[in-house]
């Protein structure tokens, strides 16, 4: 079963570039890339729709939603920052140059929000290993950059 879910992790990330070209030339059409992200978003939402039409999930209630920390509410916003951020910089940094750079940022987001076993997140020590991860990625962006 992991197998399947490193698939569909792998799937989707391969999807980003593409997402970010798709809206990059969407921007260029709208000259915005604003109004590029509204309308990405608009898609996503009705795309979201069907598929809780399809599925039917069950609704929570308010009560349960209270129970939500406060900043489980942002999703959307930092999603709709990243979306819009990834429009602008397509094409002044190429699909590869781009990728790259969100990488590092995720990385490093990423074994900070493990070292405190932030969210959701099962603790992660910092580790020499963690670093030279990250260390390796950065010479990737400059292999990218260079060549």
């Amino acid at each position: 079963m992991l197998l399947l879910w490193l698939g569909l992790a792998i799937v989707a990330g391969m999807l980003m570039p593409v997402q970010a070209g798709v809206n990059a030339a969407l921007a260029r059409v709208a000259d915005s890339a604003i109004w590029a992200a509204m309308i990405s978003f608009a898609v996503g939402t009705l795309t979201l729709l069907v598929a809780f039409t399809v599925t039917r999930p069950p609704w929570p209630s308010l009560e349960t939603l209270g129970r939500a920390p406060w900043w489980s509410w942002g999703g959307g916003m930092l999603g709709a920052f990243f979306v819009a951020s990834s429009v602008m910089l397509a094409p002044r940094l190429g699909a590869a140059t781009l990728m790259a750079t969100l990488l590092i940022g995720q990385m490093v987001a990423s074994v900070m929000l493990d070292q405190i076993g932030w969210s959701t997140f099962p603790q992660h020590s910092l580790s020499f290993g963690r670093l030279a991860g990250i260390a390796l990625l950065l010479a990737g962006l400059y292999l990218i950059q260079r060549y």
